[in-house]
C-alpha cells in the first residue's frame, strides 16, 4: 500500500510539474525551460542527499546516467514527435509505449502482480489514451511520427527501469547520476545550436518550480519503486497527466472533453483496483 500511496502521489507530482513547464514555456524558449529546469532540479537533489543519505557507488552512478541519458533521449524525441506529428497522435502513443514498456520488463523478470492489479494496470494503460487526447486536428500523423513517438516512449520507460536497477541503499545517487548526465546533454544541445538559456521576462521563478518539482517526483518514484513491483509503481507514475488536466481546468479554466473526463474517472478507478490488490 505504500508503494501506491508514494506512486500516485508522484503522478500528481509530475503532473504539477508538467503545468508550470507549459505555462514556462509561454514564456521563454522550450530549450531554456528544460535547460534551467534540470538546474534547479540538480540543486534541489544535491540539498536532499543529507536528508536521505545513501552509499555512494559505481553501480548507482552507472546506472543513474544511462537513466538521465535514456530521458533526454526521450524528451528530445518528443520534442521531434510534436513538431513533425499531431499532438492527439503523439503524446498518447508516447505516454502508453513509457508506461507498458516497465510493465513488460517486471513480468518478464519475474514479478507476478495480483489478478485485480493486472486489470488496474490495462485500466490505467486505457485511461492515458483517454486523458492525452487533445483538439488538435489531423487524422493520424505520419507514420514516421508514430515511430518517433514510439521511441521517445521508450526513452521514458527506459528512464524508469534504468533507475530500479541501481542499488536500493544507493539512496538518492542515482537521480545525481541522472541529472548530472541530461543536464549536461542539454547542455550540449544548447552550445551545438547556439540557443539562448535567457529565460524570458517573468519566468525564472515559474521554470525553477518545474524543476524542483520534476525532481521531487524523481525521488518519490524511487522511494515507490523500493517499496513495490516496477510494473505497477511505472503505471501509476503515469498517470500524471490527469493532474495536469486538473489544474488547468483549475487554474486557467480550460474545459475538458467528455473522453478526458472519461480517462480521469479511469484512472481513479485504476489506483482504487491496484490499492485494493495490496497487501496492507
Amino acid at each position: 500500500m505504500t508503494a501506491v500511496i508514494l506512486a500516485t502521489a508522484c503522478a500528481v507530482v509530475y503532473g504539477t510539474a508538467d503545468f508550470f513547464g507549459g505555462l514556462a514555456t509561454k514564456r521563454s524558449q522550450v530549450l531554456s525551460v528544460v535547460a534551467l529546469s534540470q538546474i534547479a532540479g540538480l540543486a534541489l537533489i544535491l540539498v536532499l542527499l543529507p536528508v536521505l543519505p545513501g552509499v555512494l557507488g559505481g553501480a548507482a552512478l552507472f546506472w543513474g546516467l544511462l537513466a538521465g541519458l535514456s530521458g533526454a533521449a526521450g524528451l528530445a524525441l518528443f520534442y521531434r514527435a510534436l513538431a513533425t506529428g499531431v499532438m492527439s497522435v503523439v503524446a498518447p502513443t508516447t505516454a502508453a509505449t513509457s508506461a507498458a514498456l516497465p510493465v513488460l520488463y517486471g513480468l518478464a523478470t519475474g514479478e507476478r502482480p495480483h489478478f485485480w492489479a493486472l486489470a488496474g494496470v490495462v485500466l490505467a494503460l486505457g485511461s492515458i489514451l483517454l486523458i492525452s487526447q487533445d483538439n488538435s486536428g489531423g487524422a493520424g500523423g505520419s507514420f514516421g511520427s508514430v515511430l518517433v513517438s514510439l521511441a521517445a516512449g521508450a526513452g521514458f520507460g527506459g528512464f524508469f527501469i534504468l533507475l530500479a536497477l541501481a542499488p536500493s541503499e544507493a539512496g538518492l545517487w542515482p537521480l545525481v547520476g541522472a541529472r548530472l548526465s541530461s543536464v549536461t546533454v542539454v547542455a550540449l544541445l544548447a552550445l551545438l545550436t547556439r540557443r539562448s538559456l535567457r529565460p524570458g521576462p517573468g519566468s525564472l521563478h515559474i521554470i525553477v518550480a518545474a524543476g524542483a518539482l520534476d525532481m521531487a517526483a524523481n525521488v518519490l518514484f524511487l522511494l515507490a519503486q523500493r517499496q513495490g513491483l516496477l510494473s505497477l509503481v511505472a503505471v501509476l507514475v503515469s498517470l500524471y497527466p490527469a493532474s495536469t488536466l486538473l489544474l488547468a481546468r483549475q487554474v486557467l479554466g480550460e474545459r475538458l472533453r467528455a473522453v478526458q473526463v472519461a480517462g480521469v474517472a479511469c484512472a481513479l478507478g485504476a489506483v482504487t483496483l491496484i490499492a485494493v490488490a495490496q497487501p496492507g
